[in-house]
């Protein structure tokens, strides 16, 4: 690919990137909730034994030191909390508390229909060709030689 194109994709992606956070803090903001704090509550909404703080930084693509921090302040929210593993005392699993469910089953309908707005005029197939080219770049990202 040539570079000015690849640097056009890359700008558009980053510019895409800026208007979701910016919007997303419109809908999440008078929840008292941020977007990475939603993506945990999201995240652990979908599973029945919690995860490990490995697991979540993992799904959530981050450093494993910010999960901690996001973890103590959802905790301290009342939102999550650790649970011992049963299987292996070293790890804490996370877990959503009734509280955490409940702001979660509030705010992921409206999140839902943002979503479902913003991808009205996309069809499958786009979906699945922007998926697979999103995911190439995310991977050359993280191969950056810099």
């Amino acid at each position: 690919m040539q570079s000015t194109q690849g640097l056009e994709l890359v700008k558009e992606v980053m510019a895409t990137a800026d208007a979701f956070a910016r919007e997303s803090q419109r809908l999440f903001r008078p929840h008292g909730l941020t977007a990475v704090q939603f993506n945990v509550l999201n995240v652990l909404a979908g599973q029945s034994r919690g995860l490990s703080q490995r697991e979540l930084g993992d799904t959530l693509v981050v450093d494993r030191s910010n999960v901690t921090g996001l973890v103590d302040r959802l905790a301290k929210l009342g939102w999550v909390k650790r649970a011992a593993d049963p299987d292996d005392r070293r790890i804490h699993r996370i877990e959503l508390t009734p509280a955490g469910r409940k702001i979660w089953q509030k705010v992921q309908p409206k999140f839902a229909e943002a979503v479902t707005q913003v991808t009205a005029d996309l069809d499958e197939k786009t979906v699945r060709a922007a998926l697979v080219v999103l995911k190439q770049l995310q991977a050359g990202a993280a191969g950056w030689n810099l």
